[in-house]
């Protein structure tokens, strides 16, 4: 949770430094005119508080960078009110709207923009020809006073909650990974557990029977061999249920994630491929949910498609985008999830090719091998 005093994102870069480069503008507002000397220099030193104030505000920490901020608001009224100058109310508005504690950046916003109200009104209303001169320009700066802080603000906010929302589906994945596990070692224990201990407790018996019954000693060790094929073909029923998601399974989550996303999509093509390897079939759901994650973060896309073709030697998984695209295959060496993605198939000799969309964005193949085989029957006697 946000404290009162830290006042500022860590991540506006170099933004309100850039922002100081339009320093100089204001100064050459000051030695333009035909002010008398001393009321210049008072001006320039106006100025040089103004900056001084908008650079300690950014380098300190602590709740003395309201104070600095409140100063500059000051500065602000008072070269409006005596100078007629309203430039530095922009450079405000863009500084508050950096302001990440909700109270914080609230009261500030009131303030400068009762501050601006009053001491621009107070020029019309003294009827300084400067004021008229510059109308434009002043009603520019109202309006960016207005709506660039609560932007800025509300884009800065957006940003965090990404950011939140990103570490609370790690953590909920984290959970859920544990809870597998366990759940898991349950199975186990409950599946082999059991018949381990059987075993043991038969060999102990026909090691002991051996040299006193050989005929009951035998029919021990048949008994051995018979519960050692029921817990071995229980574990591999196990092992099977917990190899992964199926491929009608995971473009179902995939079609929940794009409308999440408010991205239209179309399916086409038989998603549950009769006689694919459980391994090949884990490989290609989680290469469909890698790529549909790569879409709704970095394509900018409005719209997907995915289908499924199944040849006589394999098995084809394309999926397409109108979004941004990709602009050379050396993606492949750059993340975005797609090495990933090659190696992977690599490991169940499958392949990955990268094409331009004939809507514009990225159009991903994915191909991987396929043949039907009869599984072999565990005999239990």
């Amino acid at each position: 949770m946000n404290k009162w005093y830290q006042s500022f994102y860590k991540e506006t870069g170099l933004t309100p430094y850039i922002w100081l480069v339009f320093c100089i503008l204001p100064f050459y507002f000051i030695l333009a005119s035909d002010y008398p000397p001393l009321k210049i220099g008072v001006g320039i030193g106006l100025i040089i508080l103004f900056f001084i104030g908008y650079v300690l505000s950014l380098l300190t920490k602590t709740w003395m960078s309201y104070i600095w901020i409140s100063l500059q608001i000051v500065i602000s009224a008072g070269l409006i009110v005596f100078y007629g100058y309203v430039y530095f109310c922009i450079f405000l508005a863009f500084f508050i709207g950096n302001v990440k504690h909700k109270a914080g950046f609230y009261t500030l916003y009131i303030i400068h923009l009762i501050t601006a109200f009053v001491t621009i009104n107070y020029g019309f209303i003294t009827e300084k020809q400067l004021f008229f001169n510059q109308f434009p320009f002043i009603l520019i700066s109202l309006i960016v006073t207005i709506l660039l802080p609560i932007n800025t603000y509300s884009y800065r906010k957006q940003e965090t909650l990404e950011v939140e929302l990103e570490d609370a589906h790690k953590r909920i994945s984290d959970l859920v990974k544990l809870e597998e596990r366990q759940r898991i070692a349950r199975d186990i224990h409950d599946t082999v557990g059991q018949k381990l201990s059987l075993i043991s407790l038969k060999t102990d018996l026909a090691s002991k029977l051996i040299h006193k019954d050989l005929n009951k000693a035998e029919e021990e060790i048949k008994d051995i061999g018979y519960t050692a094929r029921i817990a071995l073909k229980e574990v591999r029923d196990l092992v099977t249920k917990m190899r992964g998601i199926r491929l009608r399974d995971e473009v179902i989550e995939a079609s929940k994630m794009l409308d999440a996303s408010q991205i239209s999509y179309s399916v086409s093509g038989p998603t549950d491929v009769t006689g694919l390897p459980l391994l090949t079939e884990n490989v290609l759901s989680m290469c469909l949910k890698e790529a549909v994650t790569n879409i709704v973060k970095h394509s900018q896309a409005t719209a997907c498609q995915i289908w499924v073709e199944v040849l006589v030697d394999e098995v084809v998984l394309s999926i397409s985008d109108n979004g941004v695209g990709i602009k050379s295959t050396s993606s492949l060496d750059h993340g975005n999830g797609l090495r990933g993605m090659q190696e992977r198939l690599e490991f169940v000799n499958g392949s990955l090719t990268i094409h331009e969309a004939k809507t514009g964005g990225t159009l991903l193949v994915i191909k991987v091998p396929y043949a039907v085989k009869q599984p072999m029957k565990e005999r239990v006697n």
